[in-house]
């Protein structure tokens, strides 16, 4: 099993991964995601293991408390951000269990470092707030009322999370 970038090539598969991972609610069509890969592409990333595709994540530099909405289309990065922001890591059911979820969370870390940046933010939805808190992430508040409204559209359960770089813990 490796990690590398994500191509275009792997739309297919991390649109598979997905809709076997999350609820509908939660499904992003290849052109909010594509916007992502196309303006942020060394932020985004894959686990394969021989031609196969089983986890993906798509991350970005941002500005804290102002998470993306949901289906909200990546245009723009901010000019100034404070934060680097985990935006998707999802791993297909069969998937599971690999250590996936450890690796790709690292790779998060790294690319928030080689982005200068040592605070990390994310949304935690379909009750992975626990997770995680484990990983050294706190709930973000207080909340403007616009990153209330990005916050809304993920669902009852979901939570703006921040930390800080592993080695500042």
């Amino acid at each position: 099993m490796k990690l590398r970038p994500m191509h275009a090539s792997d739309a297919a598969a991390v649109l598979a991964i997905q809709q076997a991972a999350y609820g509908p609610h939660f499904h992003e069509d290849w052109t909010v995601l594509g916007a992502k890969l196309a303006l942020y592409p060394q932020g985004c990333w894959v686990a394969q293991a021989e031609a196969q595709v089983g986890a993906y994540l798509f991350s970005h530099p941002a500005r804290l408390g102002q998470p993306l909405a949901l289906h909200g289309a990546l245009t723009l990065l901010p000019a100034d951000p404070d934060c680097y922001y985990l935006h998707d890591l999802a791993i297909h059911p069969d998937w599971q269990g690999r250590g996936l979820g450890t690796q790709l969370r690292q790779c998060f870390d790294t690319l928030a470092t080689q982005a200068g940046q040592r605070v990390r933010a994310l949304v935690a939805v379909q009750n992975s707030r626990a997770f995680w808190e484990r990983q050294g992430f706190d709930q973000a508040t207080p909340l403007s009322p616009a990153a209330q409204q990005a916050l809304a559209a993920y669902g009852p359960d979901a939570v703006a999370l921040h930390g800080q770089a592993p080695s500042s813990r």
